[in-house]
């Protein structure tokens, strides 16, 4: 493992904490007024569509990607950008086959649909898988942010992770929603910057400037980025990238929560739209950036071996260090203050908010007999937005335990869930025959089969969320014929607009 000892100076502790202060400040002032779980939890349903396409890429990128896609590269090649071919293709899918439902009457919580066609017991498991899913994936997020906490203070890992994880409570738990939203788009910005700037400093670094990094880009098959095998143990292969990334992208972005909550704020179908499929765009221009800083970061240490040195294999989760080491031993001051920065903000475009909506309105709400004053209502989302902040504090605790680079991770548990309840949104949107039984052996079914899946053989994990849909899915159907609720249920589509 890396051992880099750093100090932050002066100008790099001035310009962290004013960005800190100057986002959360922001964040404040345009959640301010809020009255209730409306405007906390949907921001007035007023937003602006590339205010929202800010916020869908700033949520889906954390600090995951700005720190683990470059380690990829650089003891990789291009590969890992397969999957955004996947990921706009997804994206279409959802605008075509979930999004209209989820502009059907006042929505607050994306596994409404659920319950509007099989009942309010589908719609709780689709909600605690959820809930579940995003905890340990931000809660890994918040893990890795604390590297580079931990390198420029040299405080330990748990210390480092409770900093952050209190940052992005403090953050998220006062502004509500828009205030998450109009920070996502900054918090896109800043990183954005922080990551040409870092790349510009990487190329200038090299005394043959871009032509010896693509010259050793080259020598290195650092290009590479279709790989045609089809081997299902294979992460990054195109097969595995088209396939499997549509359909992760379905869950994450049409049958998640955390992005579901977005489309709610836009001002109306068209415009979440054009923010969702604008995204997968964007989102491959991202990562093609990022690789290249990877590729970067390879040629730079090949040039002066020092800290990290340029090996095949690295130790196990250094590729998620490289660029932290790189930012903290070669940026001059202020720009590393920039970096840390925005390392900051990929972390605080967090679930919080949506965890909690899921809860109050999938659990909370339904068991109350009365409706609730909007002021109770309101301190609920802010109390629940802290329960699950401590939640991944105690998550990224636990992360210093793994084995593996946390991107890897993160994807693994997002197809291991998410996949069961993209499955299920089929069986409610699809125009086949489904019951609320059948539903919930499908979902049983399917998560019985995941844990096989991840604990028992050896496939790569762009596939969980084939497997995960299709098999939740094909039992749910074949169930639904065997167990079904009542002959006037089997519709799928139609049943839910009839309900409406």
């Amino acid at each position: 493992m890396f051992d880099i000892h750093f100090t932050l100076g002066g100008l790099d502790l001035l310009v962290l904490v004013a960005y800190l202060v100057g986002s959360i400040g922001l964040g404040l002032w345009v959640g301010r007024g809020q009255r209730d779980l409306s405007d906390y939890m949907l921001g007035g349903r007023d937003l602006h569509w590339w205010a929202l396409l800010g916020s869908i890429i700033a949520t889906e990128t954390s600090t995951v990607t700005f720190l683990s896609v470059p380690g990829l590269a650089y003891f990789g090649n291009f590969t890992f950008l397969q999957l955004s071919l996947g990921y706009f293709l997804g994206r279409v899918l959802v605008v075509v086959l979930l999004l209209p439902h989820y502009f059907r009457g006042e929505m607050y919580s994306a596994y409404e649909v659920l319950s509007r066609r099989f009942g309010g017991a589908v719609r709780k498991v689709a909600s605690v898988l959820f809930m579940i899913t995003r905890t340990l994936a931000d809660g890994l997020r918040i893990f890795l942010t604390a590297i580079p906490v931990q390198i420029v203070t040299g405080l330990d890992q748990a210390t480092s992770v409770v900093i952050v994880g209190l940052t992005s409570i403090a953050y998220t738990c006062f502004g509500g929603i828009k205030s998450v939203v109009w920070t996502d788009c900054l918090q896109f910005v800043t990183y954005i910057l922080a990551a040409l700037v870092a790349l510009a400093m990487l190329v200038g670094g090299l005394p043959g400037g871009w032509h010896e990094l693509t010259t050793f880009a080259t020598d290195n098959h650092k290009w590479t980025m279709f790989d045609l095998s089809f081997d299902p143990r294979e992460k990054y292969t195109l097969w595995a990238g088209v396939i499997g990334g549509a359909f992760l992208s379905l869950t994450t972005h049409g049958a998640d929560q955390m992005m579901v909550q977005r489309y709610l704020c836009a001002r109306n179908q068209g415009a979440a739209a054009r923010a969702i499929v604008a995204s997968g765009i964007v989102v491959f221009a991202q990562f093609a950036l990022f690789l290249l800083i990877g590729v970067a970061l390879a040629c730079f240490y090949a040039r002066f071996p020092h800290n990290p040195p340029f090996v095949s294999q690295p130790p196990p989760g250094d590729g998620d260090k490289v660029l932290a080491a790189f930012i903290v031993e070669h940026l001059p001051p202020g720009l590393v203050g920039l970096t840390l920065a925005a390392i900051f903000a990929a972390a605080m475009s967090g679930s919080l908010n949506s965890s909690a909506a899921a809860l109050i309105h999938d659990f909370y709400l339904p068991l109350c007999k009365s409706p609730l004053a909007p002021a109770h209502e309101l301190r609920l989302g802010r109390w629940m937005s802290v329960l699950f902040g401590l939640a991944q504090i105690a998550v990224g605790i636990a992360g210093q335990w793994l084995t593996s680079s946390i991107i890897n991770e993160v994807m693994a548990i997002a197809g291991f869930t998410t996949g069961i309840i993209l499955g299920v949104f089929f069986l409610g949107v699809l125009p086949v025959p489904a019951s609320r039984r059948g539903a919930l052996v499908g979902m049983v079914t399917g998560l019985a089969v995941m844990t096989y899946v991840k604990f028992g053989t050896p496939l790569a994990w762009p596939w969980y969320s084939v497997v995960g849909s299709g098999t939740t899915f094909l039992t749910g159907w074949i169930a639904s014929l065997a167990l079904p609720d009542e002959p006037a249920n089997a519709g799928g589509a139609n049943a839910i607009a009839a309900s409406e």
